[in-house]
């Protein structure tokens, strides 16, 4: 952090930049002129700087101020102020549209902190930079100043986006242990961005993966999906495992290669532009287990429980609803069932179930990372399209009719 401190503060012109109001959401540039014409400090920060400045479409949109949410309420009838530790302004237009504005803020000192930092509200504002050394990596610390459209960098940020590192600003190991997320955010945007970790990155992950088990499991689980919403999940899985971090972020994930694979091949599914679930998720990181435990024999009530064997433990240990548990495990046993082949009985009744479509993906998904049963998997895919001709019905042997058996008449009452 010391070597980081002394670094002038620079401040990049218009006209040495190419990020362009141009590429900003319409209602972010209300809220940052408002702001501005109120005679407040307007920066838009974190990642839609950097994503603006690597050419990639920002996911959203966060704003800086040295407003405070109270100031922010007053001047924005469309606000909210939400938070307790940390509190923040959502300035809302229309139904679906939120712009999340944060108050700069500064690390604490020792004497703001009370005994029992359960009940601490970490809501002592700063100066920007007192706020672009409290965030992660040095590239998601870059600010855009609406006032003259500068770029404005404390932490050398832009100088690690043109070489492709990812830096922690600080201590790692020290900022790790404040949120041990962060470890899995440095993995999460070094796969999504391509660049490298610095070499005090790693060291310090092997060292403080343990504090990732006492995170919050609510957030662990958004993460992970968010891994995956970023096509990204199967290679960050793998190299947590390398790093020895994911036996902490998911304990009940075993690290087969096979496991891995199936991961990276729902990746590509995603980056098709086929949308990603939780369920499929699940379904894809218990298979492997799930396949193996299984024997094409096995009645279905049994492999029912092996099913529910593999999904219990993680979804209790992620407060997983018992809806998409379900919707997990009729995947698994669909992929079963498709795995026995065709001509079982009950066929058309199986094809009708709403479960089949997405246990098909999940099948569809293990033959091509694998390389196996392709022309079962098109047999399965033109029957449920409808595709193959109906077999017909055999027909009754012609013979004489059928006699019915008398009806038994009940004995008289007396």
């Amino acid at each position: 952090m010391s070597e980081l401190n002394n670094l002038p503060v620079r401040v990049i012109p218009r006209s040495e930049h190419d990020l362009s109001r141009q590429q900003i959401d319409e209602n972010t540039l209300k809220i940052l002129y408002r702001l501005h014409r109120h005679g407040y400090k307007a920066y838009l920060v974190g990642g839609g700087v950097r994503d603006l400045l690597l050419g990639r479409p920002p996911k959203d949109f966060d704003i800086g101020t040295d407003a405070t949410p109270e100031q922010m309420y007053k001047l924005f009838r469309n606000s909210r102020i939400v938070g307790r530790r940390f509190r923040l302004v959502h300035v809302l237009f229309g139904r679906n549209e939120c712009i999340e504005v944060a108050t700069f803020r500064r690390k604490p000192v020792e004497e703001e902190v009370p005994d029992d930092e359960r009940f601490f509200c970490e809501n002592v504002f700063g100066t920007p930079r007192e706020d672009a050394f409290r965030r992660d990596f040095t590239i998601n610390a870059l600010f855009y100043d609406i006032s003259d459209f500068s770029i404005i960098d404390y932490t050398g940020g832009l100088d690690d986006l043109r070489r492709g590192i990812i830096r922690v600003i600080g201590d790692p190991a020290e900022r790790f242990a404040e949120d041990p997320v962060r470890m899995l955010r440095a993995l999460e945007f070094s796969a999504r961005l391509g660049f490298e970790l610095h070499a005090d990155i790693a060291p310090a992950i092997e060292q403080q993966a343990p504090l990732l088990a006492e995170a919050s499991s609510a957030r662990i689980r958004e993460e992970l999906l968010e891994l995956f919403r970023h096509k990204v999940g199967g290679k960050v899985l793998q190299r947590a495992d390398k790093l020895g971090l994911l036996q902490y972020l998911v304990p009940d994930l075993q690290a087969q290669r096979e496991s891995f694979d199936l991961l990276r091949q729902l990746d590509l599914r995603t980056a098709t532009g086929i949308d990603i679930n939780e369920p499929m998720v699940l379904a894809t990181m218990y298979l492997t287990p799930f396949r193996h435990a299984c024997s094409s024999d096995m009645a279905l009530g049994e492999v029912h429980k092996f099913a529910n064997r593999e999904l219990a433990r993680h979804c209790r240990r992620f407060s997983i609803a018992a809806g998409i548990r379900h919707q997990a495990r009729e995947m698994l046993i669909t992929f079963f069932r498709l795995t026995r082949g065709r001509g079982r009985r009950g066929e058309q009744r199986f094809l009708r179930h709403p479960c089949v479509p997405a246990g098909l993906a999940l099948f569809r998904l293990w033959c091509e990372c694998s390389g196996e049963h392709q022309e079962l998997l098109q047999s399965w895919t033109d029957a449920l399209a409808g595709k193959e001709e109906q077999r017909p019905r055999p027909q009754r042997k012609p013979g004489p009719p059928r006699r019915r058996r008398p009806r038994k008449t009940p004995p008289s009452l007396v």
